[in-house]
Formats: structure tokens, C-alpha cells, sequence
């Protein structure tokens, strides 16, 4: 996996596997902490590295990069809905549903299934009863990630 980056940065949390092609954007992938890092190879590469750490010191800063998202139709909808959400707000996976006529759980599989965090927050869709699951699990590091991105943008009491 590590030699399909084109930049990978330190992050607060883990090491930001940066994935473009040409001048855009394909996919971030949270790497463990101590995982290598690898210098930015290109000038577009370095635009994300530098965006992702002024978003990092200011949770106000807009990513503005052009990306490419693969996924269904579905996932295209649910993605965009995800965008909508402001800073500061996590809405449950039933609100996000509700707004696009679907039902919770395959709201949480397009969630699962994006390659482009950060600039599809993912991370602001949470549980009925809780902050509920990122990267595939419910527990350990990518809930950890999870409340560390929230907690960046100012949600409280997850």
C-alpha cells in the first residue's frame, strides 16, 4: 500500500497516506502512527500536504482540492449530503437518510466506503446513541480518530 502515495504526512492522529492522480485528489488513507513518511513527489501533492496541515492547526480552514470520489449513484448521493454538514455539527445516520430518502444502514456503508476523508466528512455522521463507527470498526483507533476530528471542529459530548 505505502508505495501508491504520493505524499505521506504526520498527522495528530496517524500518518496521512495521500493518493492523487495528475492534479487530483483519490484518496487519504489514516496509516499508523510511525508508519514512514514520504516527502510530497509532485507540486499538487504539497498543496494537499499544506491544506490538510492548515485545517489541522485551524479547524476553520476550508480544504478547496479538486478530487476525484469513485463510488454507486447511492454513494455519489449519500457523499454529497455528508459535504452539507458544517463544521462543528455531527448529524445522526438517520438525519442523513431522512434528507436523501434512504434508510440508516447503507448510510453508514457509503460512509465506510469513502476513500476521500477530510474533504468528505465523514467523521460528522454518528450514531443515534453515540458517535457510532468510522473506518469499519466501532472501537480502538478509528473511533479514536473519529472523536479527535470532531473534537477538532468543536463537537462536544461524544
Amino acid at each position: 500500500m505505502l508505495e501508491t502515495h504520493s505524499a505521506r504526512m504526520q498527522a495528530p492522529f496517524a500518518v496521512l497516506g495521500v493518493r492523487t492522480a495528475g492534479e487530483c485528489l483519490t484518496g487519504i488513507d489514516y496509516l499508523p502512527l510511525g508508519a514512514p513518511t514520504l516527502a510530497p513527489l509532485d507540486a499538487f501533492s504539497r498543496e494537499v500536504c499544506r491544506q490538510l496541515d492548515t485545517y489541522f492547526e485551524d479547524a476553520s480552514f476550508t480544504l478547496d482540492l479538486p478530487y476525484r470520489g469513485q463510488g454507486s449513484v447511492y454513494q455519489q448521493r449519500v457523499w454529497e449530503a455528508i459535504k452539507r454538514i458544517p463544521r462543528g455539527i455531527a448529524l445522526t445516520y438517520a438525519q442523513v437518510a431522512a434528507q436523501i430518502g434512504s434508510a440508516p444502514r447503507p448510510v453508514g456503508t457509503a460512509c465506510g466506503a469513502n476513500r476521500i476523508p477530510l474533504l468528505i466528512p465523514c467523521h460528522r455522521v454518528v450514531g443515534s446513541g453515540g458517535i457510532g463507527g468510522f473506518m469499519h470498526s466501532r472501537s480502538g483507533r478509528g473511533i479514536e480518530i473519529k472523536r479527535w476530528l470532531l473534537r477538532h471542529e468543536g463537537v462536544r459530548g461524544l
